[in-house]
This record gives C-alpha cells, structure tokens and sequence, in this order.
C-alpha cells in the first residue's frame, strides 16, 4: 500500500487570545471537569493496562503486539477528544491530531508508523492536558461538596435538633446560632474555589496544548517553505509533461503534415488525384493535432474551472472519462482558483489512471465543503491497485500540487485494489 501526505498549512496567529475567564467558559470548565472526575480514572485504567498488558506479554509468541496496538490508538483517541474538548470549549484554534502515518510499506512501516504514533507530541500534550483536568475534577468535586454542604449549613438553624451543629469534613461542632455565618463563609470558599479552578484549567489547558508564539511562527515558516518546494516541483513535473507530450505526440503529428503537404506538392501537377488524397490526409492529421493540442491545453488550464465552478468541470471531465464515473458533488459555494485547480487536477489524474493502469471497471468521486473552508474529494476506483508515486510521474506532480496549494493528499493503493486518493486544500489558499 502506498500512501503519501502534503502537511496543511497551519492557521494564522491571531493577537487576540480567546478570554478563558468568561462566566460561560468558567462554568463548562467546571462542569467538564468534574466529569472527568468521575470518567477519567477509568480511561487511564483501562490505557495503562492494555500498554502495561501488552509490553509484559510480546516475548509470548507476539500476543502482546496487539494489545500495545490498541493501547496505543486509545492513546491517540484519548488525545484526539481532549482536543477537541479544549477547543470546543475555549476555541483557541486548535487543529485536531491526526493519525500519524510513516509512508513506507509492509510489517515493518506498519510496525514504524505504530512507533511515530506512540511518540507523537501532539498526542502526549493532550494526554498530559486530560491528567491535568482530572485532577482538577477531583478537587472540583470536593469544592461541590463543600459549597453544597455550606449551603446546608446555612439553613441548619431552621431544623437542627441539637444545640450544636457538625463543620463539613473537619469533625467540628459549632453553636446552631453560628452557622448561618459559617455556611455563608463555606459557600463563599466553595464558589471562589470553583471559579478559580474554571479559571486555572483554561491557563493550564493553553500551556499545555497551544503552541508557543515560537514555535507557531517556526511551523509557518517550516510551512511555506514546504509549500515553495511544492511549488516549484509541481511546475518541474508539469513542464516535463508538457515536453513530453509536445515531443511524443503533437510535434511527430505535424512533421507528419509538413511531409504530406510537401508530397502533394510535387504531385499537384503530375497527379492531381493522388495529390487530393495526400491533403485530405494532411486535413485529418491536422485536426488530430488540434484534439491534442486542445487536450494538452486543457491539461494545463481548465478554462470550464473558471468559468462555471468545479461542478461543471467536473462533470466535464467525466463526460470524457473511459471508466463509468458516479459524481457527488455538493459545493455551497466557491474557492480560490488555487484550491478548486489542486482539486479538479488531482481528480483528473486519479480517473485518468484508473482507466490506463488500473483496468478499473468504475470510479466513484466526491467532493464536500468541509467546516466552510476546506475543500475535500475523494476519487475511488475498484481496479487492481498497485498505484505508486514515482518522481516525475503524474501522481508526484499531482502531491506536489497540493502540497503547493497549502493541503494534504493522501493515495492508498494496496495491490489487488481498490484505489483511494484523498485531497484536503483550504478554501482560501
């Protein structure tokens, strides 16, 4: 299987933090963690075991191996909703952890891209971030018990049986006449206490899981630079293309007219009917040509794109297509030219080899809008499969593309098939 991934850019640094002292977000801070109070533990328990588990047992004939796989994937699971925990929460703008791939096949990438999981960053900031809450959330929930036992407190007056009255977690009896006051305090302590802890979790949460000013601007360089290369990879591929279709196809054709042309020459006089033939030979070649210029030029720019959206080049290009291509396309509206070209050449070249290379018998593309600014499709074929990005080839332009345009593309190909090429390209790239 082969599988090869452009990073998208990241988003742009903002000036202005999101406020994680709102009244709104301090009470779901709140309510979230004592939650975690109560699930947390179990999550970690049953992490811990299957990792613990299954180190202790791979010397047994490799059982072990799967159960440090599903620790691990808990592991990223764990991450992945603490992210998005964090960020539908505060909305700092995180993106979501993606699961890591090492690009390189059989048991051994297998086995190297279970290791890059393991040692994510962005993985373990989240698990860290989820321990933190959690013992946040124990100390919420004792806070709870005592706001809720002063308010009790508060009102003992008006049904106590005794002249005295017991202080919430101390062992303490205190006059019935005082506890009006002292529940009032305990309540007070409770209430800052909480509004404290929604407050800490919010600074905590932003240290842990949002990247430094530093390393934003480092990721954006490290980005664009990416992107340049793309960029300039893509051009490469696209000229040799060029060049390699002019040499192949088109300039053989016209040499072929020239000679024909220059024979009806030297028999227009001698033998006019053989002449005749010769030029309309000469005719049809020349509109051949034209077909592949055309084709060629269409290759380069898709005039349709422009004009009436991805939609309509789409079902243009599949009115073209050799293999039978079901479309379901559902755009709301339209993107940069930039991202809609990424998209359409990618689904060009990804039909084009299911019906040279692959014998596929059908194709199938979608393509979405997805979260209002990423444009998404995804081609599949049920050829043989077997696809793979050679330096120079089509798929290797198409990557570059992408990678370009500031998305990600993603090619899974095992032999036997099927064939799946996935794009992401921000909207506005």
């Amino acid at each position: 299987m082969t599988t090869a991934a452009a990073p998208a850019a990241p988003s742009p640094t903002t000036s202005a933090r999101p406020r994680v002292a709102s009244p709104l977000r301090v009470a779901g801070a709140i309510a979230q963690m004592a939650a975690l109070a109560v699930v947390g533990p179990a999550l970690f328990t049953v992490l811990i075991t299957l990792l613990a588990t299954g180190i202790g047992l791979i010397p047994i004939f490799g059982i072990g191996l799967l159960l440090v796989l599903a620790g691990v994937y808990v592991l990223y699971a764990m991450s992945w909703l603490e992210h998005a925990r964090v960020e539908g929460l505060y909305d700092f703008g995180l993106a979501l952890p993606l699961p890591r791939r090492s690009g390189r096949p059989g048991f051994g990438g297998f086995l190297r891209t279970v290791w890059q999981q393991f040692i994510d960053g962005a993985t373990w900031r989240g698990i860290a971030s989820l321990a933190v809450s959690t013992i946040l959330g124990f100390v919420v929930l004792a806070l709870i018990s005592g706001f809720a036992s002063g308010v009790v407190l508060a009102f003992a007056p008006l049904f106590a049986s005794t002249d005295e009255i017991s202080l919430f977690g101390t062992g303490l009896s205190i006059p019935v006449g005082w506890g009006v006051a002292a529940g009032i305090v305990q309540v007070l302590i409770g209430a800052a206490g909480l509004v404290g802890l929604g407050i800490l979790h919010g600074i905590l949460a932003r240290a842990i899981l949002v990247p430094s000013q530093e390393a934003q601007l480092a990721e954006a360089a490290r980005a664009s630079s990416a992107q340049r290369d793309g960029a300039v990879r893509a051009a490469d591929v696209e000229r040799t293309r060029i060049e390699r279709d002019l040499h192949d196809g088109v300039q053989p054709r016209l040499v072929s007219v020239g000679m024909t042309l220059g024979l009806a020459q030297q028999k227009i006089e001698s033998d006019p009917d053989a002449a005749k033939e010769l030029i309309s030979e000469a005719h049809t070649s020349t509109k051949a040509a034209i077909t592949e210029l055309r084709q060629l030029a269409r290759g380069i720019h898709a005039s349709v794109l422009d004009d009436r959206g991805l939609d309509a080049a789409l079902s243009a290009l599949v009115a073209r297509s050799h293999v039978p291509v079901q479309v379901d396309v559902r755009l709301d509206g339209r993107c940069s030219r930039t991202a809609e070209a990424a998209v359409y050449f990618a689904i060009a070249e990804a039909l084009t080899n299911a019906a040279k290379h692959a014998r596929a018998g059908s194709a199938r593309v979608v393509v979405r809008l997805r979260d209002g600014n990423t444009l998404w499709a995804r081609v599949e074929d049920d050829g043989i499969g077997g696809a793979t990005i050679v330096p120079g080839g089509g798929l290797d332009g198409i990557m570059n593309r992408v990678l370009a345009a500031g998305g990600q593309a993603r090619l899974d190909s095992p032999a036997g098939g099927p064939t799946s090429l996935e794009v992401s390209v921000p909207c506005a790239s």
